[in-house]
């Protein structure tokens, strides 16, 4: 019987992520992978563009250049064969690379903007992770606001999985963007609600792993978050998450085997 859930793992490329644990370079990438597998891991998202608001964009030349030498090691070592992998990343470029090399997942965070990128999700057969954001990584904290926030982004998701539809991509899932272009508020009233989204027919990703929302609520670092990520995936998951993107596996699938365990007593 298949698990109910699926934890994603994060490792970035880059030097700028606002979490320093999940950043690797060349020498330790395998070692973090075959941990992220050894603890439990169903997927591992690998990006080298930080999308933290006020983050800089990156060249797509100059995004496969930091993506490259991990994407060949996991090209040249099959690692594809123990554990799904996923790219987070909205070019063409760095996403053709790694449809090639093995990845089966595009986690895009401008919710398949480019059909470009459409074009080769389709093509290779891959799945997509739409992701919805208000405005721009550089902008979308610029005091968001929404008439009606479910309404305005199931209405997003409904025009973007025609799209997908379009370009022959059968395999969604969708990420509610907690963090891009939204307020504490609204955040919480996405988690709260993301059964709403159920009427979709795809799976539902959520991602707050040690996000400012935390903060916002508990006043911590980045460092002191864990806790309060593994409450909010835990509820999100009650309210019918299925992806949970997280930079701790480990922790997250014991958390996720003790609260299944309770709920069936």
């Amino acid at each position: 019987m298949p698990k109910p859930y699926e934890i994603m793992g994060i490792l970035n490329a880059n030097d700028d992520s606002f979490y320093s644990g999940s950043r690797f370079d060349e020498a330790d990438a395998v070692k973090k992978i075959e941990q992220m597998i050894e603890d439990g891991a169903d997927i591992i998202d690998i990006g080298a563009v930080s999308s933290r608001p006020g983050s800089k964009n990156v060249a797509e030349k100059d995004e496969l250049l930091r993506l490259k030498p991990i994407l060949d090691i996991i090209y040249e070592q099959r690692l594809y064969e123990k554990v799904s992998f996923s790219l987070d990343s909205y070019a063409p470029l760095p996403i053709s690379y790694a449809l090639e090399r093995g990845f089966g997942i595009i986690n895009d965070i401008t919710g398949l903007d480019n059909n470009l990128v459409c074009k080769l999700v389709g093509e290779y057969k891959a799945k997509a992770i739409i992701m919805h954001m208000q405005g721009n990584p550089q902008s979308m904290q610029d005091n968001p606001m929404y008439d009606n926030l479910l309404q305005e982004v199931e209405c997003f998701f409904k025009e973007r999985i025609q799209k997908a539809q379009s370009f022959n991509i059968k395999d969604l899932a969708l990420d509610m963007g907690i963090g891009f272009g939204k307020t504490l508020e609204h955040n919480l009233e996405l988690i709260q609600n993301l059964s709403h989204f159920k009427v979709l027919g795809k799976e539902l990703l959520i991602g707050v792993s040690r996000k400012s929302m935390i903060n916002a609520i508990s006043p911590s670092s980045p460092a002191d978050r864990l806790p309060g990520t593994l409450a909010i995936h835990l509820k999100a998951f009650d309210n019918g998450a299925r992806i949970i993107r997280t930079h701790d596996v480990k922790e997250h699938i014991q958390a996720f085997k003790v609260h299944l365990a309770l709920c069936k007593t």
